[in-house]
């Protein structure tokens, strides 16, 4: 049997009790749906950047090549570290997880031209920043090896 006092309360502390529009000071106005939108905002990046940068930040220990006694050669492993970090650990991830958004938000449209055309433009934009991370690839080989470093 389902106690709906716990339901009740559980929807209540989630905030999906019925309210009457303007009941609260503030409700409806511009200002108040602009904040509570940058508040939704700022809270998804503190996801992102707990759940998803933070144990990268772990992997940074590779990154550098060596301790004491650098030579140049150990500068450019170094940039070619750090682009292979932001590439794969980064760059690839977040182009996936835009890819999914928009992919969803085409699908769930319903009809809605606005929709399908934000969720078409979220796509373009992924694959773009793909193309563009992964074509950077060429210029950076192409200097590294015209400074004279091979890898």
């Amino acid at each position: 049997m389902i106690n709906f006092a716990l339901v009740v309360k559980l929807d209540i502390i989630l905030g999906f009790e019925p309210r009457v529009p303007g009941s609260s000071p503030g409700e409806g106005t511009k200002e108040f749906k602009t904040k509570n939108y940058m508040t939704k905002k700022i809270a998804l990046f503190l996801i992102i950047f707990i759940f998803f940068l933070i144990p990268l930040s772990s992997m940074a220990f590779q990154i550098v090549p060596c301790q004491n006694n650098c030579t140049i050669g150990d500068l450019f492993t170094m940039l070619n570290n750090i682009y292979t970090f932001v590439v794969t650990y980064i760059a690839a991830p977040l182009a996936t997880i835009a890819l999914i958004i928009g992919g969803i938000i085409m699908l769930t449209s319903a009809g809605n031209p606005s929709q399908f055309q934000k969720g078409k433009q979220i796509l373009v934009f992924a694959i773009i920043g793909l193309i563009l991370a992964f074509g950077s690839h060429l210029i950076i080989k192409t200097l590294l090896n015209a400074l004279g470093y091979i890898y």
